[in-house]
Formats: structure tokens, sequence, C-alpha cells
């Protein structure tokens, strides 16, 4: 089978719903607030550990027309580009919502991005204004953009929009009508894994199908309430946004990714959508608090039995999904594989996870497990309205609404061919239909022997093996054999003892003693020529300040290559 689509139930409710939809995703917006103005949209952590906050639609439509009038008093005009740099938060959101509102486009900016990258961003994309999360970023930001507001002095703008809202009432209606299908909604900058970030530009329509195909395939509920935590300068941010205007549910938004356990408890969703390495932690965290002995021995039995056998679940299972808040009904995992035997486990105890599959140049959820089916190892099916096809070299190609324009001044005459996207990724398609991804197209080792190996498949089966490794980096094109990078999970090291002599810690027998039977343990799974037969543990960690790792934290493979090419090399010798 060389091509793939959604089941034709939702091909034709998705038909249906476009009939109807929204032109732009500010009138998405404004059309969901109008139909709900009473239910909860966010809500916000409370001060000082107090309870959340909740906005309901109507006040969130309040704080979106008075920013959008505040930036069009300030001389917005259509399409001109607004930066945001900051976390996640609800006022991120608003911003957002009223940059499409007027009829502008927001440049999305990691908060994590170093001056440089920053600078490239905004000036290559044309930026006129930016919202920034407080004066922490206004050094960065200020030099290249016309005016900067802080969230804190939000305030201010919203009263300049009040302003001229009193003294044309129809104003931001107006502005919002003005946009058309086709007209640029976001630029958002790939995370660069090579050279410097590519602006994609995505326009209205594409996000507005995003969150009718995503609704026509009735995986999310009006009553569910999402846990968002995940960066909105990525894609999969923004396409969460549309999923929640197009179905109506609440989210629960905080960025601060070290209060997630604690959040979990209080909010208790029924949808999170995550990144792989969160669902490696509670894998490795719930497997070193359970141990040996008679508790491991029980909850190994349990996960065996499954979260439908009523005395396992009972006993063991539905604690563990009591640490979730007791509600969850799934999880969503995007941005990078998930090891297939821990979305495995999590299905055993009753947390299914839906793996996905996009790119920033396909608004990011573009193929996606269907919670009720899922088929582990794979990405799924593909949104209704989006074809799948596997090239003859084994490339990934897509083919609908959802892709981008283009990049913003540069050619992607060799991405974009006869409207089909050339993902860079390398697949084939199961029997049932589902989508596998085997690696990237240029990351694909080549040894001197020959033989091919597929790199990520192999760090993220280590993964899963070792609660120690944080990221790896398979290595071995034109070598003889594979060799691995090994950085250790901060979090993980520290609870160790012996971990505040950091350089001395990775040296020491029980560290590498714990890595080696990891590594044996995956080699045992593996062909000969992709096992890993020797490896180094780095004496620091990886960073986005290195340049080792995207803000988005994948591995920049080439430039982590060459930064430990002597370590690399001494694996040879």
């Amino acid at each position: 089978m060389t091509e793939c689509t959604a089941p034709p139930a939702e091909e034709a409710l998705l038909a249906e719903l476009r009939r109807d939809g929204p032109p732009s995703f500010g009138a998405m917006f404004l059309v969901r607030a109008d139909r709900t103005p009473e239910q909860v949209a966010y809500r916000r952590p409370g001060a000082a550990g107090g309870p959340w906050r909740p906005q309901t639609w109507a006040e969130t439509a309040r704080a979106v027309r008075e920013i959008a009038a505040g930036l069009i008093a300030m001389g917005l005009r259509p399409e001109d580009r607004v930066a945001i740099v900051s976390a996640t938060r609800v006022e991120w959101i608003e911003a957002d919502f009223a940059v499409m509102c007027a009829g502008g486009a927001t440049t999305t900016v990691y908060p994590s991005s170093s001056p440089d990258e920053v600078e490239h961003i905004l000036t290559d994309s044309g930026s006129r204004f930016a919202f920034v999360e407080d004066d922490s970023h206004r050094a960065k930001v200020a030099p290249h953009v016309e005016q900067v507001i802080s969230f804190e002095d939000l305030d201010e703008l919203r009263a300049r929009g009040r302003d001229a809202l009193g003294g044309d009432p129809r104003l931001v209606d107006r502005a919002t009508a003005a946009v058309r299908p086709g007209d640029l909604a976001t630029l958002i900058y790939t995370s660069g894994t090579t050279g410097k970030p590519k602006g994609v530009r995505i326009a209205h329509d594409a996000w507005v199908y995003q969150g009718l195909a995503i609704q026509a395939m009735g995986i999310v509920r009006p009553d569910d309430v999402g846990y968002l935590w995940l960066p909105l300068s990525h894609a999969f941010g923004k396409a969460l946004l549309s999923c929640q205007l197009s179905v109506g549910f609440e989210f629960a938004v905080d960025g601060d990714v070290s209060r997630i356990v604690q959040r979990l408890a209080e909010v208790r969703p029924t949808i999170m959508p995550a990144v792989p390495r969160i669902f490696e932690k509670v894998y490795a965290g719930v497997g070193a608090t359970v141990g040996g002995g008679l508790k491991g021995r029980l909850f190994a039995w349990a996960v065996r039995a499954g979260h439908r056998n009523p005395l396992a679940d009972r006993l063991v299972l539905a604690k563990v999904r009591a640490r979730f808040g007791g509600r969850m009904r799934y999880f969503i995992s995007g941005a990078s594989a998930l090891s297939p035997d821990i979305a495995a486990w999590f299905g055993a105890i009753g947390l299914p996870v839906a793996e996905g599959y996009g790119l920033t140049e396909s608004c990011a959820t573009t193929i996606f497990n269907r919670p009720d089916d899922p088929e582990y190892g794979t990405v799924g099916r593909p949104l209704p309205g989006t074809r799948v096809r596997i090239a003859e070299d084994g490339e990934i190609l897509l083919r609908g609404p959802g892709l981008m324009s283009g990049y913003h001044q540069r050619d992607s005459g060799d991405v974009l061919v006869d409207g089909w996207l050339h993902t860079g990724d390398i697949g084939e398609i199961t029997e049932r239909g589902s989508l596998r991804i085997t690696d990237r197209k240029k990351d694909l080792i080549k040894t001197s022997n020959g033989k091919y190996v597929a790199p990520q498949a192999v760090e993220a089966r280590f993964k899963a093996l070792c609660p120690l490794a944080g990221h790896i980096v398979v290595h071995g094109d034109n070598r003889r054999y594979i060799t691995a990078l090994i950085d250790l999970d901060a979090d993980e090291a520290a609870k160790r003892p012996g971990s505040d002599d950091y350089p001395a810690f990775v040296r020491s027998p029980e560290v590498i003693g714990e890595v080696s039977r990891a590594i044996d343990e995956l080699n045992a799974g593996l062909n000969s020529w992709e096992t890993i037969k020797k490896f180094v543990i780095l004496d620091h960690h990886l960073d986005v300040e290195g340049g080792i790792l995207t803000p988005s934290m994948k591995i920049r493979r080439r430039a982590a290559e060459e930064r430990y090419r002597s370590q690399l090399d001494s694996l040879y010798q």
C-alpha cells in the first residue's frame, strides 16, 4: 500500500462542516465566543497556590476585541507581522487571537531563543510590533521592531482599544470581515536542526481546516478539559487552539513545566497534549517507585492483566491513573517519536496515548492515531481531507488544505511539488492503513559496510529502557559500527547519590553499569549492524544555549557530531 486516507465517515462530516465554516481564524474565534459566551474557555493558575480562575468565552472576546482595536489604533495594517515572545499563558492566546481579528499575522518566537535567533526571526519576518512576557525579553526584541508591548502593561493597550471602540464600535468586526481565507495568519520559524530557521507561511484557511478536521474525527468533546502547557510558539500549540475553537472545550493554561504533576491533580483534565519525553519520564518514574520484590511483581502482573481486569485495576492501575487527576481519557503525543513499548504500557494501564505526526509546514497535526483504536508503533491515519503517499524512495508526501503556502522570502519549490509536500521523512503504510515513520531521510546512517540504520528508532527505544537517559545521539555514518553520545536526564540524575560532583558521577561504575545494561537490552532486540558497540556519557547536559538542542528540544544531529567529534573518533580507535 502506497497511499492512505481518513475513514469515509470522517471525510463526509468534514465536507459538511467546511460548507458553512468561517473564512478566517479570527472569524472562527468570534463565532465560538458568540455561540457559547458563558461557557468557560480558559483557566489560569491562582495566585499563591489559590484556586484556578475561570475565564468565559465572553470575557475572552472582550479582551481580544480591546487588544485588536488597540493594535489597529497603533497603525497595524493587513498582514502586518506581530511577534509574540512568551511562555505559554492565557495572555499569549489573547494576543494571538487579537492579531487574527485585527487582520495581522503572528510571528511566533520561543522565549528561550538566543538574541541572534530573535534578531534573525524579527528582521526576516519584518515584524513591526512585538508582545513580550515581561521586560526580561524586551532587550532582545526592542531594537528590531517599532514598538514592544509587555504583558505586564497589557491594560494600557486594552484601554487604548476601548477608546478606539468607543468612537467606532464595529472597528474590529470590519477588520475581521476583511480577512480572506488565503491571507497570511502565522509565520512560524522551523527549529533549524540545520542552518538558520526558515519562516513557514500559514494561511487562515489552513488553521480553520485543522480545527474542523479534528472536530470531524470526533475524538474531542465540548465537555472535555484540556491541560495546555506546550509552547504556543510551536505549530502543535496553534493547532490545539484551532481545535478548541471548533469544538468549544476548555483549556487550563500554564507553561510552567515543573508544576505539571501538581497541576494535573488540581485541574483533573480529560485530555492532555504532550511530547514523548513526558511519557518517558512517567514510565521511568513509576518503574523506579515500584521497584522489585513483591510490589514489583504485583505491578507487573497488573500491567499484563490490563485495566479491563477489575482486580488489577482496583488494586494497582486506578492508583496510577489517580496521579493524573483520575479523569484522563487519553493523552496526545507529538513532536518526535514515542517508543511503541511505552505507548502500549500507557494503554495497558488505561491511559491511552494517541500519537500523531506532522510538520510545521503541515500545521503540525496531519496524521493521528484514533484513541479508541490506536495502532502502536504508528502515527495513525490522516486527518480527513489530507492524503498521504509513499514515494518510490520511501519518502512521505502530504497533500491537503493544511499545508503551508510556502517559505517566507525563500524558494519552496523542492519541498512543495505539484501540491505535494515532501516531508523528508521515511515511512511505510501498514495493512490497517496507518503510517509508520521509520526515520528522517537525511538522518539515515549508512555504515562503511553498506548497511542502513535508522537512528531515531534506536534512540526512542533506548530512552524507554533507560530511566537515566536524557538525550542520545546514535552515530555511525561511514563508520564500521554504531556508537552513541548519551546525555543523562538532569532530574533523574539529581535523585542519585554522588550527582553533586557530576563529572565523577557519570564516570562511576554504578552509572556506567546501569547505562551498559540498558544498551545490552536494547541491542538484544536489534539487527547486528544496528547495535551500539561503544558509547560516551557526557559530563554535562546538552542545552539550547549551547546550540545542540533546538528550542523544541530536538537534537541538532550534525551540530552534535561536529561538537563532539573527538569523543566520537575515540570510540573507533
